[in-house]
């Protein structure tokens, strides 16, 4: 086995989940990543813990049988969620899921209303997976690594080099910007003449993602409060939902809301994520990315939401620890980041202070205020 397998499993252990003697552990991944589930159970055993593995989240081929006869005749499918699956994580202590796939659009051929219908279902479970110790990571897989348009070993690489790596230096850097938008009100983000939005962060605590519950980390991020955001927002980087892929997504706001919308491909899909829920209409979160080792767009957002030189937003949940005491949470079945570049002819003003542009931030040599 690849010693940095070994070392994947440690860190997750030791730095994402900080797993203890007498933990329940689910480990979530498909087959393709037995390798990381079995070092992880090597390291799970050393610490006295005790692991189930599942495929629940992560095992698209099944999931998609399972959608799809349960569609059947029927334009709008209902599900139910299901109690003994709740009642695993319920009696969980920490949660780790791994991404990796032998074919990222295996749900390709899903209706989007049956997806949705079918998240909205598997949001208790969702909210409880939340309040355990819990972090996603990546396995390199050979058909990830297909979609990033690399070599099966230049993937590997390029993943261990993300996840294995100094996280307390990635924390120190990334204070910088937390120091900035912590006490902050209203920020703008501005990105050629496609995006120039507004939206009040006022007491709602900004989070540094340092390899805990994501891994890699590499962001720092907040909840705008939800009926804030003004203006337009041109999502000019893809991504991958439902197993297709979402190109030049375009979001304008009013009162908070998104009040209309379109892209480039695929937009019934981006339609029935926005029509999930009212809180599917309203931000949940302001990332900014700070991980310059990620240094390319993989069609992945566990990594490239994190890339140097861009910001993403998500439509629905806020998470619970990014809302100040007395403000209002976004509330959805969905979290659906998107990204903008932000290299080039862009800027983040931070109560009328430029703090980034054309993503050099204020405390990097070469700012140009």
């Amino acid at each position: 086995m690849d010693p940095r397998i070994r070392e994947h499993a440690e860190i997750i252990a030791t730095h994402s989940v900080d797993l203890e003697e007498g933990d329940n552990v689910v480990v979530d991944a498909h087959p393709v990543a037995e390798d990381l589930v079995v070092a992880l159970h090597e390291v799970i055993g050393d610490r006295g813990a005790n692991p189930v593995t599942t495929s629940q989240r992560t095992g698209k081929r099944q999931q998609r049988a399972y959608l799809r006869a349960a569609e059947g005749d029927d334009a709008e499918p209902e599900f139910e969620t299901p109690d003994h699956e709740l009642a695993l994580i319920e009696n969980t202590d920490v949660y780790i899921a791994i991404r990796a796939t032998d074919n990222v659009t295996q749900t390709a051929d899903v209706d989007p209303v049956t997806s949705a219908a079918y998240s909205q279902a598997q949001r208790p479970i969702l909210e409880e997976r939340l309040s355990k110790r819990w972090c996603l990571t990546q396995y390199p897989a050979p058909a990830n690594a297909q979609l990033a348009e690399m070599s099966t070993e230049g993937y590997e690489n390029f993943v261990w080099d993300a996840v294995n790596r100094d996280w307390d230096a990635q924390r120190a850097h990334q204070e910088n910007m937390v120091e900035i938008l912590d006490p902050a009100d209203e920020i703008r983000i501005v990105s050629g003449e496609t995006t120039d939005v507004t939206m009040s962060i006022a007491g709602n605590p900004t989070l540094n993602d340092h390899g805990e519950h994501n891994l890699p980390g590499g962001e720092v991020f907040t909840a705008p409060q939800p009926d804030s955001v003004e203006g337009e927002v041109l999502f000019d980087m893809p991504l991958y939902h439902q197993g297709r892929e979402i190109t030049d997504v375009s979001l304008e706001f009013d009162g908070g809301e998104v009040v209309s919308h379109s892209a480039a491909k695929n937009e019934d899909v981006l339609t029935e994520v926005l029509n999930t829920d009212d809180g599917a209409r309203r931000l949940g979160e302001l990332g900014i990315g700070m991980n310059r080792d990620i240094d390319r767009f993989t069609y992945n957002m566990l990594f490239d939401e994190k890339m140097g030189d861009t910001v993403h937003m998500a439509v629905g949940r806020a998470y619970d620890d990014t809302v100040g005491s007395g403000n209002e949470a976004n509330d959805s079945a969905v979290h659906v980041d998107m990204i903008v570049d932000m290299s080039e002819n862009s800027s983040i003003e931070v109560d009328g202070e430029v703090v980034q542009r054309d993503g050099t931030f204020r405390f990097e040599d070469g700012f140009d205020g």
